[in-house]
């Protein structure tokens, strides 16, 4: 007599096995993206022509790691975050938030110091360099800090990779369990089919 495969519970393992196996190869897809937007990067680096600041966030990704100007009309906020001297010492960075004179925010790491006291600071035109996320590392010094270190590429995380093999041994993972289980119910089945 044939034992029957539980049909919901199998269609629920599949559904999550390629699910895992779907989510295995975008890993893999990205880490081809996060490839070339690190060679794109490396290579503004080597730009020391100005781009203008982009009106639209879809472009920043294209002007990564460019010298850029612009000119902070008002500012809005002011903090300081953890930050590394152009030098590698550790301590704060000092970030401001500005508008721009047409009313986009911006925010701008002005440089480094050990102090996270505020530096007097009331905006003005500032060059520097854009990082990921947008902001914008000054690359003039400002009275009272030192320079920042400059962003690098080469900081910018690409482990698409090990994603990718941890979805994939997930799903591996999933299909053995599920074999297991499978066989261990038909072994009892057939235990108690023989009355044992």
């Amino acid at each position: 007599m044939t034992r029957r495969i539980p049909i919901i519970p199998t269609v629920i393992v599949a559904a999550a096995i390629a699910t895992m196996i779907a989510l295995g190869f975008w890993q893999l897809d990205r880490k081809g993206q996060k490839e070339a937007l690190i060679a794109h990067a490396e290579r503004s680096l080597s730009m020391s022509s100005e781009v203008e600041y982009p009106r639209d966030e879809r472009a920043l990704d294209g002007v990564l790691y460019r010298r850029t100007r612009v000119t902070c009309a008002s500012l809005i906020d002011a903090t300081t975050v953890a930050g590394s001297s152009a030098r590698g010492e550790s301590g704060v960075a000092h970030r401001v938030t500005c508008d721009l004179p047409d009313g986009r925010p911006v925010k701008i790491d002005l440089g480094f110091s050990r102090d996270p006291a505020p530096v007097p600071w009331s905006g003005g035109e500032v060059s520097g360099m854009i990082a990921p996320g947008g902001r914008i590392v000054a690359t003039d010094e400002v009275p009272g800090l030192e320079l920042l270190a400059l962003p690098d590429p080469r900081d910018l995380p690409n482990n698409h990779l090990a994603y990718a093999g941890q979805w994939f041994f997930f799903a591996l993972t999933a299909l053995v369990i599920y074999i297991l289980a499978l066989r261990r119910r038909t072994q009892s089945e057939g235990r108690e089919a023989k009355g044992e």
